[in-house]
């Protein structure tokens, strides 16, 4: 289902206000999916670029201590995410599509030290996508992973609630970085 199909249920100044929702259309997929109040491109640069990136991924009370981004085909990305409990959790991926600014895949790395994989579980395909409508964006994040019991792993160690509030908190990046960009754009 597209974006403008999806958008004509709901008002525009409806939309955001939202959330995300998620939904498994099979045993081995995850799609969770926002609005944001952005143009795609504001939302795809906050997706890819590190210094965006680190203050929005990861759940509510995580901070990221490391987030690197060789934006290629190819390329890594690493983040480590230090949780309130102390412990830091690493993600590691590896770019393998790039559409600008409409799609980013990556793959999470062979790593089972957490089925959630600090937001990239091991041995997943992530398509990112980002589609506008009337000025607003639908991210939506599709996980595939390695098999039905990964999934439920995945689920059973906070992947949608993670990427639920990544996704408010990637809501609240986007509404701070256009605050700015109106304060710096008033005449004197």
């Amino acid at each position: 289902m597209s974006a403008a199909s999806l958008a004509c249920d709901v008002p525009p100044s409806e939309r955001a206000q939202r959330g995300a929702t998620t939904s498994r259309p099979s045993p081995t997929e995850i799609v969770i999916a926002r609005w944001l109040d952005a143009p795609r491109d504001l939302v795809f640069e906050v997706w890819t670029d590190p210094k965006h990136i680190r203050e929005w991924w990861g759940p509510e009370g995580f901070s990221n201590t490391r987030c690197e981004a060789d934006f290629r085909v190819g390329g890594e990305f690493h983040t480590h995410l230090l949780g309130p409990d102390g412990v830091t959790y690493p993600c590691k991926g590896i770019y393998r599509e790039i559409v600008v600014p409409e799609r980013v895949v990556y793959e999470g790395v062979p790593d089972d030290g957490h089925p959630c994989g600090s937001g990239i579980p091991p041995r997943a395909t992530v398509t990112v996508t980002f589609e506008e409508v009337d000025g607003q964006t639908l991210l939506t994040l599709h996980t595939r992973l390695a098999s039905a019991d990964a999934a439920e792993a995945a689920v059973q160690g906070g992947f949608g609630v993670g990427w639920t509030t990544s996704f408010e908190r990637i809501a609240a990046r986007i509404a701070t970085l256009r605050k700015r960009a109106a304060r710096t754009a008033r005449p004197c």
